[in-house]
């Protein structure tokens, strides 16, 4: 395989990741809004625990990304995804912070249920 087919296969697969990742935050988001609390909510959390410890056994860097860096020499943020640049750049802040927001209101349904 050529270095350009497998830098695109590494983004390609480390993007649908990232959109698996997307689909379930937002999912325990809306569970908490509607206060349907349920199994998937919990195993969303656990996915994005598991996220967080190979975050940190990888000293907070995406193993895709030190993958890819094996075919690509650009300085682009999101040079090992299909994002645009301020989003891979500003990613692990805007879901930390959305994750956060979810866990709070989790604790305030089951408080108050």
């Amino acid at each position: 395989m050529i270095t350009e087919t497998k830098l695109k296969l590494i983004k390609s697969i480390h993007t649908l990741i990232w959109l698996f990742l997307n689909i379930v935050l937002f999912y325990m988001a809306y569970a908490v809004i509607v206060n349907q609390i349920d199994d998937v909510v919990w195993i969303g959390i656990g996915c994005i625990v598991i996220e967080w410890i190979v975050l940190l056994i990888f000293r907070w860097q995406c193993p895709f990304a030190i993958l890819a860096r094996k075919y690509s020499d650009s300085k682009n943020e999101n040079f090992d995804i299909y994002l645009p640049n301020w989003l891979a750049k500003h990613n692990k802040t805007i879901y930390i912070t959305i994750f956060v927001v979810i866990v709070f209101g989790l604790f305030f349904r089951i408080l108050n249920n």
